[in-house]
């Protein structure tokens, strides 16, 4: 075994949707179908997906056992939810209501048996900023950091587009601010590119405080669904920054392949680009 070693797993967006939404077996099938060993949940701004945030253990438990038997780990919840209900927020209700998100993902983090939160590095994303913004955000993160501990979830920060986290140094001094070894970063390297911010630097001040990162490929000022390999995002240079830091753990490819009847072909190929440059950087790929 190299010194790095990882696996790749892929986003839930990237999957066709299947004809029963509460058939998880038949919609996680297609994670190991095509190469994958993990898939991240997504909690986004959708009532269907923020729905989950309100399911009983007995659905817990159900999603859990459905990715047991299709040999899917869970490699944790994308909470991008809180992009429309932000914990930076000028309202206090809107801030409780943030807060209250949290619990709730960390209470099915706890009954589903998945290890780790992506956090949105949004303050307030609808919101006109404000100097209060980032304090708080961060009261509120503290509290949710504290409700995290007891329930075993880790919390990783992700940089992302816009003007608030937007690079992995951001995201490194809330943590230390917070103070709490339950919250780290979950890194997205795409979004370093789309800021046109030096990767490899990025990176190295992420060094042993990266949960999980992930990989989308974009152009500046163009975020999201930029087909892997056609974009800016240089991987191998990136990739190669990880090797030199002995990094390992789970990389997860993001698309939104919109159900598209290719979405395996499309997925399998990101796959395939993605462990070619992690190989080329030294870095051995666990196949699942």
């Amino acid at each position: 075994m190299s010194a790095s070693s990882v696996t790749l797993g892929i986003y839930e967006k990237a999957l066709k949707a299947v004809a029963d939404p509460d058939d998880w077996d038949s919609f996680l099938s297609q994670v190991t179908r095509d190469g994958f060993t993990f898939m991240d949940l997504s909690i986004d701004e959708s009532p269907e997906r923020m729905a989950r945030l309100d399911w009983t253990p007995a659905q817990a438990h159900a999603f859990r056992e459905a990715a047991d038997r299709q040999n899917v780990q869970i490699g944790g919840i994308c909470l991008s939810c809180h992009r429309k209900i932000g914990p930076g927020s000028a309202d206090a209700k809107v801030r409780q209501e943030a807060g209250d998100i949290f619990h709730k993902a960390i209470d099915l983090c706890y009954e589903a048996g998945i290890p780790l939160i992506q956090v949105a590095g949004y303050y307030a994303y609808y919101e006109d900023p404000d100097p209060g913004q980032r304090d708080r955000y961060v009261a509120t993160l503290a509290q949710a950091a504290a409700y995290a501990s007891q329930a075993g979830v880790m919390l990783g920060i992700e940089n992302v587009d816009g003007n608030d986290v937007t690079s992995i140094a951001k995201g490194l001094e809330i943590c230390d601010q917070v103070s709490s070894a339950w919250l780290s970063m979950y890194p997205d390297i795409g979004n370093l590119y789309e800021q046109q911010l030096d990767a490899v630097s990025e990176l190295q001040a992420g060094h042993g405080r990266m949960l999980a990162i992930h990989v989308k490929d974009v152009r500046p000022g163009e975020p999201r669904r930029v087909p892997m390999g056609e974009g800016s995002a240089d991987f191998p240079k990136a990739f190669a920054q990880l090797a030199r830091q002995s990094w390992s753990g789970r990389i997860m490819i993001e698309m939104w392949n919109d159900n598209d009847p290719a979405a395996d072909r499309i997925v399998v190929d990101a796959r395939t680009k993605v462990a070619q440059w992690l190989t080329g950087a030294g870095i051995e790929v666990i196949e699942p």
